[in-house]
């Protein structure tokens, strides 16, 4: 537990100088953008007392990240197998980027609900089109496959590139992936769906330490350095980090949620959720990691990043979602709702 809450809240302040910092040497601009939003917006707050109890409990038994990996997405996955056993080729650029060979209609039927779902897919016809443009994009200019994108990214950075750089690379290329909002005069980054795909990409290729330590898709000196990358920050781990008490959300905000109120994209109120949670999990790792210093393993843990943790947190809350974990060893604050924010972004 917490020593001394002068104590935490001096490290906190620490951490958040040690955050910009990091930003200000050009590594990841979301840092930068979160660390500016949160303390604009002032509305959720990073409680230090629960960053070290957190850093505390977890700072022991991370294993490889291939073993770590757990997505939300096992419903569209499920509406990508059922179109291909229909002979439906939905994971081809060439094909989900012509209007003529794959309609709006075709679209409808390949991601329609199940017939227990009380809900289909929101925002169908952006989804549509965001996929349209990945698919133009992918055909015009890499030859119509991810696979391409990849290779051009190695022929660009000789294979040197990090994680990070191919993130960039994503948000240059891609429109859709540009997850910004323009708040105080500033441009806030924070590019969820581009460092997700590069993180489960990198997870997905996680090569097998036995056989080898270098990663196919970043063989460079560097590695991937997976480490500049920040958390995702959507619906899930925002609640999960409030439901530990590391963020503390203002009243009229809990309101809100538990009364189910719609929280508009780009707001003060949904950019703070997203801001907030991605200062506090890069405060969680940094009290990790300042824990391990001095372990006999600290060297095999410096890849304890904020996607893993954010992997470990969205597992987490889906299992406390289902009843198969619970929290034990300290305190916790009531289950709220997510934020309902409509979005393409998430």
């Amino acid at each position: 537990m917490a020593n001394n809450l002068a104590n935490d809240i001096d490290y906190a302040s620490c951490l958040n100088e040690k955050i910009v910092i990091l930003a200000e040497d050009g590594l990841n601009p979301v840092i930068e953008s979160a660390q500016f939003a949160y303390k604009k917006t002032n509305l959720v707050q990073v409680n230090p007392e629960g960053i070290s109890v957190a850093a505390q409990h977890w700072q022991t038994g991370w294993e490889d990240p291939k073993a770590k990996v757990w997505t939300g997405y096992w419903s569209l996955v499920a509406s990508l197998n059922r179109a291909l056993s229909d002979n439906i080729p939905i994971t081809e650029p060439y094909f989900y980027s012509s209007e003529a060979l794959c309609p709006d209609s075709l679209l409808s039927s390949v991601f329609r609900a199940s017939c227990q779902s009380k809900e289909t897919i929101p925002l169908l016809k952006e989804r549509i089109a965001v996929m349209r443009e990945l698919g133009f994009i992918l055909c015009h200019s890499f030859g119509g496959s991810f696979h391409g994108f990849l290779e051009e990214f190695q022929r660009r950075h000789n294979g040197e590139g990090s994680a990070l750089d191919l993130v960039k690379m994503v948000i240059e290329t891609f429109p859709s992936f540009r997850d910004e909002v323009f708040y105080e005069g500033k441009t806030v980054c924070m590019w969820k769906r581009a460092q997700i795909l590069v993180a489960e990409t990198w997870a997905a290729f996680y090569p097998d330490p036995s056989v080898t330590k270098i990663h196919p898709l970043f063989p460079g000196a560097r590695g991937p350095m997976i480490g500049q990358l920040t958390m995702f920050a959507d619906y899930r781990v925002p609640q999960i980090l409030h439901h530990l008490k590391i963020l503390v959300y203002p009243n009229a905000l809990v309101q809100k949620l538990c009364a189910g109120v719609a929280i508009d994209p780009g707001s003060t109120e949904e950019i703070s959720i997203r801001a907030g949670s991605i200062v506090a999990v890069e405060m969680v790792r940094e009290a990790i990691l300042k824990l391990i210093a001095d372990e006999e393993d600290a060297e095999e843990n410096k890849e304890i990043s904020s996607v893993l943790i954010d992997f470990f947190l969205w597992d987490l809350a889906k299992k406390l979602e289902t009843g198969e974990d619970k929290i034990e060893g300290f305190e916790t604050a009531d289950i709220i709702p997510a934020h309902r924010t409509r979005s393409i972004w998430y």
